[in-house]
């Protein structure tokens, strides 16, 4: 993250704009409808602006910029078609501490000005961090289509009831119960249908109801966080993550996903790497019950689906005996999606008829598996986990009868922008692992599928590096 959002305060604050055009009209219209007090500097100023910033309580002041009018400003804003000027303002700014804004000029701001969507008291800001103005404005639209007028109406009534509501319900998670309550049932629809008396009457009867909060109840939610591209999150798993009390996530948890979680909800990592448990599965599962017994709403997030190689079973077979609620949310296994951002088919008319998903660690760190029924000429073998075991994989299968020519596909952090992927043959792999910087997390295919890759690979990261 670039630009850390914030939002100012400028009600009857001072702030400066240096520039008299079009550009600095613009800006200066944010400020005022933020009511900020403008103070304008520039040699020649256009009417409208100057009727704004009389408007606003401000100045203007026609002439020279001088350092001496930073002083007792909140912001400043240098627009103006002079670089060297609009340099000096920033640094003049920056010396001692004011915030500065030079408009098309990133690399002199120490703020920039998102694309807003203002549905006052909420406002959504959309910032491209000075990279892609454009973008930013066709990223408002789309959300200015979805966030009806109303929702303004909903936060101002919500603002109006709110001391009303802390008075009511003394524990914070009472009131975040009741307010969920509020803006997701007929209190928001009658205000989405335009009639707000009706909708400010149910919350009052809503807030004087003795049982308007149902009794709390735990549970879990056991969701596939699928391989690592957020996009490929399913609608429940999203809708889940953002209602959670706490989270319990994984190693192989993307960061983009973790951070779609509800900002407010405690995190817990349980991650495990090779010999490196940060957690116990015991202790998880314990967690889990314990958790949702204090009636809490857990999200146990995990990367891929947590049926696969994911140990969710084990978590859940804990929950049933324990008489705690739970549900399950399937994710992308990460054999889907390596296989598809890699342009590796598992199945294929003409290569494969059949997959077989295969742990390449097991519980005694060997990799004691049936390797006669693993050779076929008709099947792709997927083995999750596989990496530190690669040269034995590769032995194995050779011992066992499949050809030294047999392609082999290694695939490392799939669906994201850091995915690598590496073709080679049974025979050559281990030494061409070796040479490479192939880390985990990777996944394994085997198979005539991954001569496909060349012409298939739709997805290719590495090109763009």
């Amino acid at each position: 993250m670039d630009f850390l959002p914030l939002f100012f305060d400028l009600k009857n604050k001072e702030v400066l704009v240096v520039g008299g055009g079009e550009v600095a009209l613009r800006k200066a219209t944010l400020l005022a409808k933020a009511q900020g007090k403008i103070t304008v500097v520039s040699h020649e100023i256009r009417n409208d602006l100057n009727d704004l910033v009389e408007s606003s309580g401000g100045k203007c002041i026609q002439g020279d910029y001088d350092s001496s009018v930073l002083k007792d400003k909140l912001l400043v804003i240098a627009a103006t078609d002079d670089l060297a000027l609009n340099k000096k303002i920033s640094e003049d700014a920056k010396s001692i501490g004011l915030p500065v804004n030079v408009v098309d000029q990133p690399s002199l701001c120490t703020f920039i000005f998102p694309a807003i969507v203002d549905r006052s008291p909420i406002v959504a800001a959309i910032s491209s961090g000075g990279s892609s103005p454009v973008l930013a404005r066709l990223l408002r639209a789309k959300l200015e289509t979805i966030l009806p007028a109303t929702y303004g109406q909903l936060a101002s009534l919500a603002e109006k009831y709110r001391e009303k509501v802390k008075a009511r319900f003394t524990h914070i998670n009472d009131r975040r119960g009741f307010w969920e309550k509020i803006l997701q049932g007929p209190v928001a629809e009658l205000m989405f249908a335009g009639k707000p008396v009706e909708a400010e009457e149910t919350l009052q009867t809503e807030l004087k109801d003795d049982n308007v909060l149902p009794k709390v109840r735990g549970e879990v939610y056991l969701v596939g966080a699928g391989p690592g591209d957020p996009d490929l999150l399913t609608f429940k798993a999203l809708r889940l993550m953002q209602q959670a009390d706490v989270v319990l996530y994984d190693r192989l948890v993307s960061e983009p996903i973790l951070d779609m979680c509800r900002r407010d909800a405690d995190r817990i990592y349980v991650g495990k790497a090779r010999s490196d448990h940060a957690v116990p599965q015991g202790e998880i599962n314990q967690l889990l019950v314990k958790l949702a017994k204090e009636g809490r709403r857990v999200l146990r997030l995990k990367g891929g689906d947590p049926f696969i190689f994911g140990r969710g079973g084990e978590e859940i077979e804990e929950l049933a005996e324990s008489g705690v609620s739970f549900q399950v949310v399937p994710g992308i296994t990460a054999a889907a999606g390596c296989s598809s951002y890699s342009g590796i088919p598992l199945t294929h008319r003409d290569y494969a008829q059949s997959v077989r998903f295969v742990t390449g660690h097991l519980k005694n760190n060997t990799a004691d598996l049936p390797w006669s029924e693993l050779i076929h000429p008709h099947q792709t073998i997927v083995f999750y986990m596989g990496l530190m075991g690669l040269p034995l994989i590769c032995e194995n299968l050779q011992i066992h009868g499949m050809s030294p020519s047999t392609p082999i596909a290694l695939v490392q952090k799939g669906t994201t922008p850091e995915q690598k992927v590496l073709i080679s043959t049974l025979k050559d792999m281990p030494e061409e692992v070796k040479k490479s910087q192939i880390a985990a997390p990777t996944l394994i295919i085997v198979g005539d599928v991954v001569r496909l890759h060349h012409k298939l690979n739709w997805f290719n990261p590495e090109a763009n590096q």
